[in-house]
């Protein structure tokens, strides 16, 4: 099969090298040029690359079209703008309710690389779904942004560990002026109220300086789509003289604040030497309910002992109780750097960048009952932080050979890169086990056990690259393209990756495009070194169960199978075609194949062997694997319609995507596991498309979208015996519109999901008060409604 796909992606090549049809040249309206002709900087070393003549897929997105989208957190923007690009919400999923997991052509969160100018954005500190640490984008203000580059095809020979599924470089405004938003949402349910004010000022300096700086500040309310659960109606049956609340706990959006400030500026220094630098930091604090605790079914909680005469849980929560989860997150991002060039044909760039996610977690609304009398009512869990530090050089050389008609293009370079993951300990309370474990009453802190002493520590790892990148065009039609990379790793060792890619002009409007790459991802100290304990609720018992997950060198792991963490590794194999046409038609279709072997998961569940020390009362432990693969296939369709229609501009635009990710076997519970198989391979849309069209007159400004979503499906996720439930296909409405008030002021109002749709009940969950599915890849919280004031100054 690797074969094939080696010998497809030469012949590919070959192939167009060998086309040699009349050209037929044709003059572009300024609409379809300006389609076309953007530069851009991702996925290539060259500095005259364009949308249209890149070697591989890259969609760009403007400052005008991320700001056409309501939401402020990025990856709610992303998930509009690209095709193959799903955010989810999953509520009551401890961390990822606010760090949510996103992913790029069905992949892995931490399988697509992201950039910020050109330079690696730090991972967040939390170890979501599968052990997956990606990036937090909602930690980057959407009114910093200039414009978004997507590289849709494999690129670690050239960027490195991550880029499997493709690379989003994240390029900060360097516009002169300043500009203050200010806006107001809610849904038409009257909840989710939220306010956000956004300003920029960009101002120039010294000789040929230029900075901005940008602020932005927001609050939003809880959302709640939630029925009373049946076992708290029986409850309130059979104790009528009490008051429960209704619903007794809440499923939809965290409570959540966010402040993020930063900038990005450039000076010359004088000669050919240009200094550079940005900075991003932000700061929230978000509130998640968990599931309620019923006093009559929760006998390891409310519990009468001797061990504590006379004290019942019922004297502080004789309603029962739904555990309050806190979500504290700290981010930073620092890059410096200085370029320049040496000779006309040679030019430098060396930098160095910090960046830093920590997050504190508490429990509010809790208790240990193993403490009895003397448990805490609020914990805090301990700290997670994730840093990295990097250092590289970058050269670039236009080489001219005699016999072609354009420069080589020759880019090489070397990197260092230091990843720490640190784990902080939680009030002792919060993971202690208390004299009431030994008859029955559970331990830790209910509803998220605190990190403890034993879990606490730092870890790090080190990595050396060194790579050249190489652009050459054979011909004035024909352009080949190949990359190779080394890096070092001191937890695993080395990795060696390359990329082959090509295109040719058909005609100067039509061209096609090939590229063969292998990648990989190397897993992080915090994969490599961590254990945690987790809670949830079985659906059918509706008792609550612990699980442990241990790191790869516990004794208990190695005991039960556990392997040193091995990088995964891919192997890319993309096709496409892009044109461009007089009328201001553009577009481009990509396929492409994507296999993945040694995946990262948690490996099968065990019960704890008989006489094994369970002080914790898991009801299984598991362990981080690489023990499974995969291929990925899919479709890439993206079009641009931009003309003068009227006296107005219509800009219209689809993107689609059709996306099936296999497992192709191994060792882990996805593989093995039926149930976890179904939810792996089919718990994502296949197909995602988004059609949009705006049109602008004189002040006026109109925009119609229509987001589309195939059917997908959903498990309960319970200890044993899961259920599952198909979703069929959704489609969403958008409608905005925006007036210029004045030569500096613009109103503009709208609707996301005009047509209140829902999806269909989660059935099988509403045994805990929930609506709708708590893991659907769009939001179901129904229509919302926005409106928002900009200043320019």
């Amino acid at each position: 099969m690797n074969s094939k796909r080696t010998q497809l992606a030469a012949a590919v090549l070959c192939a167009c090298g060998a086309l040699d049809a009349a050209q037929a040249q044709d003059t572009l309206s300024d609409a379809g040029a300006a389609a076309q002709q953007s530069v851009i900087v991702t996925g290539t070393r060259a500095s005259n690359r364009t949308q249209f003549d890149t070697l591989a897929p890259v969609d760009v997105f403007t400052r005008e079209e991320i700001a056409a989208v309501e939401s402020s957190d990025l990856n709610d923007v992303l998930a509009q703008l690209v095709p193959s690009y799903v955010v989810q919400r999953l509520p009551m999923a401890d961390g990822q309710v606010f760090v949510r997991p996103a992913t790029l052509r069905g992949l892995s969160p931490d399988q697509t690389l992201v950039l910020v100018n050109g330079r690696r954005l730090h991972r967040s500190a939390l170890l979501g779904a599968r052990g997956a640490q990606a990036p937090d984008l909602a930690q980057i203000p959407t009114s910093a942004i200039k414009r978004i580059e997507v590289l849709r095809d494999g690129a670690s020979a050239q960027y490195g560990s991550d880029a499997i599924a493709g690379v989003i470089n994240i390029i900060l405004d360097d516009t002169l002026g300043a500009e203050v938003t200010v806006q107001h949402a809610q849904y038409g349910e009257a909840d989710g109220k939220a306010n956000e004010v956004r300003a920029k000022y960009g101002f120039a300096f010294g000789n040929g300086g230029r900075a901005s700086v940008f602020a932005e500040a927001a609050q939003s309310d809880p959302t709640s789509r939630t029925r009373q659960r049946p076992d708290a109606i029986a409850f309130q049956a059979a104790h009528p003289q009490l008051s429960v609340p209704n619903p007794v706990q809440r499923w939809g959006q965290p409570e959540l604040e966010s402040q993020r400030i930063g900038f990005n500026a450039s000076t010359g220094l004088g000669g050919d030497a240009t200094a550079y630098g940005y900075g991003l930091f932000a700061h929230s604090d978000g509130v998640s309910d968990f599931n309620w605790r019923n006093p009559d079914t929760s006998t390891s909680v409310y519990k009468t002992t001797t061990v504590f005469p006379g004290w019942d849980v019922r004297s502080i929560y004789p309603l029962g109780f739904s555990p309050q989860y806190t979500n504290k997150s700290y981010d930073a991002q620092v890059v410096a750097g200085v370029r320049g060039n040496a000779t006309l044909a040679l030019s430098w760039d060396v930098s160095a960048s910090y960046g830093r996610n920590g997050i504190d977690y508490g429990l509010h609304n809790s208790i240990n009952a193993s403490l009895g009398p003397q448990s805490p009512t609020a914990f805090y869990l301990g700290r997670l932080t994730q840093e990295e530090k990097l250092v590289n050089a970058n050269f670039n050389y236009a080489w001219n050979v005699p016999a072609l008609g354009q420069p080589v293009n020759v880019g090489f370079g070397a990197e260092y890169r230091n990843e720490r993951y640190a784990v902080k300990a939680g009030d002792p309370a919060s993971y202690a086990v208390g004299p009431g474990a030994a008859v029955g009453l559970d331990a830790n802190a209910n509803g998220a056990p605190g990190f403890s002493n034993t879990q606490a520590g730092r870890w790090d790892q080190d990595s050396y690259a060194a790579y050249v990148d190489v652009e050459a065009p054979l011909t004035e039609r024909f352009t080949l393209g190949a990359a190779l990379r080394y890096e070092d790793f001191s937890e695993f060792g080395n990795t060696v990756n390359g990329k082959v890619s090509g295109r040719y002009e058909i005609t100067p409007d039509v061209a096609v495009r090939a590229s063969y790459s292998t990648g990989f991802r190397a897993p992080t100290p915090g994969q490599l070194n961590t254990n945690s304990t987790s809670q949830g609720l079985d659906t059918k018992t509706l008792l609550v169960f612990s699980s442990g997950r241990l790191s790869n060198n516990d004794p208990l792991a190695v005991l039960l199978g556990a392997r040193p963490l091995q990088p995964e590794k891919s192997k890319n194999l993309s096709l496409g075609l892009a044109w461009k046409t007089a009328l201001g038609l553009s577009g481009s279709i990509d396929v492409y194949d994507i296999a993945v072997r040694d995946r990262f998961s948690t490996s099968a569940s065990f019960a704890v062997p008989a006489g094994v020390a369970n002080p914790l009362h898991y009801t299984s432990v598991t362990y981080f694997t690489n023990d499974f693969d995969t291929t990925t296939q899919g479709v890439d369709l993206v079009g641009n319609y931009l003309r003068r229609v009227g006296e107005g501009r219509l800009n219209a635009t689809l993107a689609w995507n059709y996306n099936r990710t296999k497992v192709d076997g191994g060792k882990s519970s996805i593989a093995t596991n039926p149930s976890q198989r179904i939810v792996f391979e089919e718990r994502l849309p296949r197909q995602k498309a988004t059609f949009g069209t705006t049109y602008e007159r004189g002040a006026w400004s109109a925009l119609g979208r229509v987001r589309h979503y195939g059917s997908w499906t959903d498990s309960t996720g319970n200890a044993t015996g899961d259920i599952f439930q198909r979703f069929g296909a959704m489609n969403f409405l958008d409608l905005a519109a925006s007036v210029k008030l004045t030569a500096r002021q613009t109103l503009r109002f709208g609707i996301d999901n005009v047509l209140d749709k829902y999806p269909d009940e989660a059935v099988f969950q509403a045994s805990r008060g929930l609506i709708y599915s708590r893991n659907a890849p769009y939001d179901t919280d129904g229509r919302n409604l926005y409106v928002d004031w900009t200043v320019k100054f």
